[in-house]
């Protein structure tokens, strides 16, 4: 049984820093983040089981729901302006269709689960709304979890081949203007 939540789960934590320099290593370090946070999802549907809707839970699924409303759109356009291109030009459209096609997939489950987290958030999730919640939320995070997979193992690696110090610093600024900030180099 997981652990109760009676600290809170903030979104960010100390860890290694990384910067735009470096582009492959700060989208490594986003699924990394995402995992956090859909694993704070799981825990989630655990704690309702165990505890309602109290203040803990409340804050759980607003940490989650500020970071899939905020962080992973942002990376999802990351991801589709400089992976995806770079995966198409080496011949693995397949590939990159694959991961478009599941970001689409991941949005569209997002946009039907939110409101169950908006619920928990105002204390109102519970009863029969809780199971098929609970599942949407399982079912979003394997998907996810699939998905950064096939990224880390495939899709990174290849696309970052070849590409040049000057070409990856290029893909660091706009990632980091894409969030309004500045980008060193």
């Amino acid at each position: 049984m997981p652990a109760r939540m009676n600290t809170p789960h903030p979104l960010l934590h100390a860890g290694p820093s990384v910067g735009f320099d470096q582009p492959f290593e700060m989208l490594a370090a986003c699924h990394a983040r995402m995992d956090r946070s859909l694993d704070l999802l799981e825990r989630l549907g655990h704690h309702l089981h165990a505890h309602g809707c109290d203040a803990h839970a409340a804050s759980a699924a607003a940490d989650v729901l500020r970071y899939f409303d905020i962080a992973a759109p942002l990376h999802h356009q990351d991801e589709e302006q400089h992976v995806l291109p770079l995966l198409r030009a080496q011949g693995q459209a397949g590939l990159a269709a694959r991961l478009r096609a599941d970001h689409q997939v991941m949005e569209h489950d997002w946009a039907r689960l939110r409101p169950d987290l908006l619920a928990v958030v105002d204390g109102s999730l519970g009863g029969s709304a809780l199971p098929p919640a609970v599942a949407r939320w399982t079912q979003f995070a394997a998907l996810y979890r699939r998905h950064l997979a096939a990224e880390e193992a495939r899709a990174f690696p290849a696309a970052s081949a070849g590409l040049t110090p000057a070409q990856q610093n290029t893909m660091g600024r706009e990632m980091a203007k894409r969030r309004g900030m500045q980008a060193a180099g």
